[in-house]
């Protein structure tokens, strides 16, 4: 478990889409290994939630749109996937 003063001193310099945009990435480094399409298409459309659902006056418009694009390829991705 990381301490307090490290998560808050980390969320102080960066805005929440930053942080969440790390957690995306190092989500999807972490379903790669798997080899699993469906897997990467859940991560996809479950980050895209996040993205379009966090208020606009913690972060820049960039992320909505980053988060609508998840929610279109994410459902492409797992109806693609292979059994």
């Amino acid at each position: 478990m990381l301490p307090l003063q490290l998560v808050d001193s980390f969320l102080l310099e960066y805005h929440i889409g930053q942080a969440l945009l790390l957690v995306f990435v190092v989500a999807t480094v972490g379903v790669l290994p798997l080899k699993s399409q469906k897997l990467l298409a859940l991560n996809a459309i479950v980050f895209g939630l996040l993205f379009a659902l966090t208020p606009q006056s913690l972060v820049p418009i960039s992320y909505l749109f980053l988060g609508l694009a998840l929610l279109v390829v994410g459902p492409l991705l797992y109806a693609t996937a292979s059994r």
